[in-house]
């Protein structure tokens, strides 16, 4: 799924291009070359290296390769060299000569690259850590190859040096698993493989251990038919990075994916590609999908062995409806984890620098709906009490009602409010006033939901530079001191 948050934009395309047995031109004699030349080779290809002489490095190869694999044209370079190539790699030192190499492959539609020169390259070779036939390719679009090299080594001390042979153990079984078990019970079966103590045989070399083991697994897993399971997940207010951990790990495991409007696209983009999203979002008076359908949908889903995450906005049980989800999943017997996260309220200040407690300010805050029914049974008076922050989730479009029976219980006029719209994300705003006047500046603002209303002296804090906290900290305690005198 593409962001609509933010743009989110690659240079190159990343693929594995398979060159066996297809001609490859590499112009160029040198030490550089050479390597490029070691790197076709182990791929497979058939090449034809360019070049009116050959330096030590790349005759060492013409004397130990065979001559159908890597032949010599001995001349300067004219396009007909690149007739029926599938690639070229121009590796001379020569400033017009790999100009004119790339030219010629980009008039025969033939993928190019300039060695140190990306802007005249179709394509740019990565830093590899080769486990074959695992390949894990490093790129930085071409603007730092040493810092490349750098992730590469990190990734070679992680990977085990056997775990090709782990992609071949599972290689040669694939077919028998795909017969025995169905779709949506053959990601886990694999999952359980090679994250347990079989792939750890196979690691250590012990594959007719490993042999056995697989096989006994499979027979088990395909006759218990495992049931499915339900991941209650906070995704946090909106930025990506405040995801925890573990939601992240089980984004990546999830076979369906039940969301909320809240969930930024920014976090779903986290989330395993191939998963099923189902949109389940709730407006205020516009019920798209019912509560009641989520859970159906939530018992549907697992009792067909699927993993679901239940990704919520903020965290499941600050007023997320996770409570009576669990419930629904208890009584039906299906499993189900909860990951907490970063409640809106937590977020939303954090990001607009207003801490919800303060020694001087405040010593309690509370977190309340702003879905206000007839009748409500909110306490006005706690709400209003001095030193006391408020936090309203959902509460713009009450906010006039909201100021209104605040300051009828009590609260002072000119008690600071902060409206954070979009909190966490790259286009936040954050609109102050007072009880008195926010409902006017946040009309005037046109500010519309998801926003978050904090209500407290807290507010009066400024959020940039330390100077000034510590002069806005002044000011809030002055107000309130003056507040107090009248």
């Amino acid at each position: 799924m593409i962001s609509t948050a933010e743009t989110v934009s690659m240079d190159y395309l990343p693929i594995f291009l398979r060159v066996r047995e297809r001609k490859a031109v590499v112009v160029g004699g040198g030490a550089v070359a050479a390597r490029k030349v070691e790197l076709l080779l182990r791929c497979g290809a058939d090449i034809t290296v360019v070049a009116p002489e050959l330096h030590n490095a790349m005759r060492e190869l013409f004397a130990i390769v065979a001559k159908r694999r890597l032949k010599q044209i001995e001349a300067s370079f004219v396009s007909e060299h690149l007739d029926g190539a599938g690639l070229v790699i121009a590796a001379t030192d020569l400033e017009d000569v790999n100009a004119s190499v790339a030219e010629a492959a980009r008039v025969r539609n033939i993928p190019v690259n300039v060695v140190d020169d990306a802007t005249l390259s179709t394509f740019i070779l990565p830093a590899i850590v080769d486990r074959s036939p695992v390949i894990v390719a490093i790129g930085s679009s071409g603007t730092s190859p040493v810092l490349a090299r750098g992730l590469r080594a990190q990734l070679e001390a992680l990977l085990p040096a056997r775990l090709g042979a782990l992609a071949r153990f599972a290689g040669q079984r694939r077919d028998k698993v795909q017969r025995a078990l169905r779709p949506s019970q053959r990601r886990r079966f694999w999952e359980r493989v090679l994250g347990g103590p079989i792939a750890a045989q196979v690691l250590g070399g012990q594959d007719e251990a490993a042999a056995d083991a697989f096989s006994h697994e499979l027979n088990t897993f395909r006759s218990t038919a495992p049931l499915g399971e339900v991941y209650l997940i906070g995704a946090g207010p909106g930025d990506p990075d405040l995801l925890t951990l573990k939601a992240l790990q089980l984004l990546q495991q999830a076979d369906v994916i039940l969301y909320d409007r809240l969930v930024s696209p920014a976090v779903l983009d986290r989330a395993r590609r191939d998963a099923e999203r189902v949109f389940v979002g709730k407006e205020a008076r516009e019920h798209h999908v019912t509560q009641q359908r989520i859970h159906e949908l939530l018992v549907e889903y697992a009792r067909r062995g699927l993993r679901v995450a239940r990704l919520k906005g903020g965290d499941p049980f600050i007023f997320g409806r996770g409570g009576e989800e669990i419930e629904v999943l208890a009584q039906n017997g299906i499993p189900f984890t909860i990951v907490p996260g970063i409640t809106a309220g937590l977020g939303a200040a954090a990001s607009a620098g207003i801490p919800l407690t303060h020694r001087e300010l405040s010593q309690s805050v509370t977190f309340t709906t702003g879905h206000l029914a007839a009748g409500d049974a909110l306490d006005w008076q706690a709400l209003a009490r001095p030193r006391h922050t408020v936090v309203f989730y959902m509460g713009v479009a009450h906010l006039e009602l909201i100021t209104e029976r605040l300051q009828a219980a009590g609260a002072p006029a000119d008690r600071p409010v902060a409206v954070i719209e979009r909190a966490t994300l790259s286009d936040q705003r954050v609109i102050r006033g007072t009880l008195a006047t926010i409902a006017e500046i946040a009309r005037t603002s046109k500010v519309s939901a998801p926003s978050l209303l904090v209500i407290g002296d807290v507010v009066s804090i400024a959020q940039s530079g330390a100077g000034a906290v510590v002069e806005s900290i002044a000011e809030a305690l002055r107000a309130k001191d003056m507040r107090g005198a009248a």
